[in-house]
C-alpha cells in the first residue's frame, strides 16, 4: 500500500526519537518517546496513511513486530545500504537520524530487512549461541596454552611414525595432567584455565543437542537433510544456513544469495581502470564463516556423490543434484590448485560457487526450482 506520511524511528533501549515527514507540504513533526510502542502507535495514527522505518541494530525486530500488531506499517531498514550526507557526520543527533530516515522513506531510497518470524529468529539465537561458545573455546584454550607457554612448558610429543601429535588430543591432555608448579597460586590459576576449556566444551556439546533436535522438526528437516548431502556439510551448518537464510527463494539467483553472504569479489574500477579485489564481506557473516569452512573439505574430497545418511527424506532429484555439485566443486578446487591459486583464494572461490549450490537445493526443496 503507498503511503503518503513517512515516519522515521532512531530506536534507542530507553527512547524513541520519531519524525513524520509529508513530502507534499514538506512539513517535519518530531516527538521523543519512551520506548513504548502503544504510545508510539497513537502518535502514528495522527498522520494520513503512515508508515515507520527504523535502522537494522542491535534493537532488534520486536518493535517492528508490536508496531504491526499494533496496525502500524512497519519496516527495517539495512543501515549498511543507507548513505549519509559528509556534511552530516559532525552532526549527528537523534533529531537528524529520524528525519533522515523518513526522507529515505519517502524516497524509495531503502533496502528493506526480511523480518523473520518468531520461531526462525529462536531457532538464529540457537545456532548463534554455538557460534559464541566456539569463539569462547578458542579463547579459553588460548589462554591455557600460553598460560604453559610463559612457565616453558611447550607439548611437542611425536607419534610412532615420528609425527607430531596436535592439541587437544587425549595425548595432550594426558601430558598437562601430568604438569605440576611449586607454587599454589600457579595451581589454582591452572585449574581455573582448564575448567574454563571443559565447562565451554560441555555448553557446546548442550548446545549442539538442542540443534540435532530441533533439525528435525516439519519446518526445517527436508532443507537441512538436503543441504547434508553436499560434502563438507552435516547437522549443525545445514540448520545454521537454513535458518539464516529464512526463505531461499527470496534471492532471485545464485549470484545474488553469493552478494548476499559477502562472498563477491569487490571492485574498483573508474575510467579505463578495471581493479578486483578480495570478497566484499558485505553481507551475513555467520553463513559466509560456515561455507568457508565447509569449502576446506573439497581440498582432498573424492568427486563422487556423499554416502546417503538421510534416507528417504531427500527426493532423488536433489540428491543427484547435490551429487553434481560435489563433483563440480571437487573438480573446481583441483582446477584453482593447479593454478597456483593460494589456498586461501581459491578456498574463497569455492565457497562461492558452495553457495551457490546452497541456493539451488533450497529452492529445488522449496519447490521454486
Amino acid at each position: 500500500m503507498n503511503h503518503v506520511t513517512s515516519i522515521g524511528l532512531d530506536v534507542h533501549a530507553r527512547s524513541i526519537t520519531a519524525a513524520a515527514f509529508n513530502p507534499a507540504t514538506g512539513e517535519v513533526i518530531t516527538r521523543r518517546f519512551e520506548n513504548s510502542p502503544t504510545e508510539l502507535a497513537s502518535w502514528i495514527r495522527d498522520f494520513e496513511k503512515p508508515k515507520a522505518i527504523y535502522e537494522s541494530g542491535v534493537t532488534g525486530f520486536h518493535l517492528a513486530r508490536e508496531l504491526k500488531a499494533l496496525g502500524i506499517d512497519c519496516i527495517i531498514g539495512a543501515i549498511s545500504k543507507m548513505y549519509k550526507p559528509a556534511a552530516d557526520k559532525r552532526n549527528k543527533t537523534d533529531k537528524n537520524d529520524a528525519v533522515f530516515l523518513a526522507r529515505m522513506l519517502a524516497s524509495h531510497n531503502i533496502v528493506e530487512v526480511m523480518i523473520p518470524d518468531e520461531e526462525c529468529e529462536a531457532m538464529r539465537d540457537l545456532t548463534r549461541a554455538l557460534e559464541d561458545v566456539r569463539q569462547d573455546i578458542v579463547r579459553a584454550k588460548q589462554r591455557l596454552s600460553k598460560f604453559l607457554m610463559r612457565h616453558g612448558y611447550i607439548f611437542s610429543e611425536v607419534n610412532e611414525k615420528g609425527k607430531r601429535i596436535g592439541y587437544w588430543t587425549r595425548a595432550h591432555w594426558e601430558w598437562m595432567r601430568k604438569i605440576e608448579f611449586p607454587f599454589e597460586a600457579d595451581e589454582e590459576t591452572y585449574a581455573f584455565y582448564i575448567s574454563e576449556v571443559r565447562h565451554f566444551e560441555a555448553h557446546k556439546k548442550e548446545l549442539e543437542k538442542f540443534i540435532r533436535a530441533h533439525a528435525k522438526k516439519g519446518r526445517w528437516n527436508l532443507r537441512v537433510e538436503a543441504l547434508r548431502s553436499l560434502k563438507g556439510i552435516e547437522v549443525i551448518t545445514a540448520f545454521a544456513i537454513v535458518v539464516e537464510a529464512q526463505v531461499f527463494s527470496r534471492f532471485d539467483s545464485a549470484s545474488a544469495f553469493s552478494a548476499w553472504l559477502g562472498l563477491t569479489p569487490s571492485e574498483h574500477s573508474s575510467g579505463e581502470s578495471f581493479r578486483k579485489g578480495g570478497i566484499t564481506k558485505a553481507g551475513n557473516s555467520h553463513i559466509r564463516k560456515l561455507l568457508v569452512e565447509a569449502s576446506w573439505h573439497y581440498t582432498g574430497a573424492h568427486p563422487t556423490r556423499k554416502r546417503n545418511e538421510w534416507g528417504e527424506i531427500v527426493p532423488l532429484h536433489i540428491e543427484n543434484h547435490a551429487a553434481k555439485g560435489v563433483k563440480r566443486l571437487v573438480t573446481r578446487r583441483k582446477y584453482l590448485h593447479e593454478r597456483g591459486k593460494k589456498p586461501v583464494v581459491a578456498n574463497c572461490a569455492t565457497a562461492r560457487e558452495l553457495a551457490g549450490w546452497v541456493w539451488a537445493i533450497g529452492c529445488m526443496c522449496e519447490e521454486t526450482l
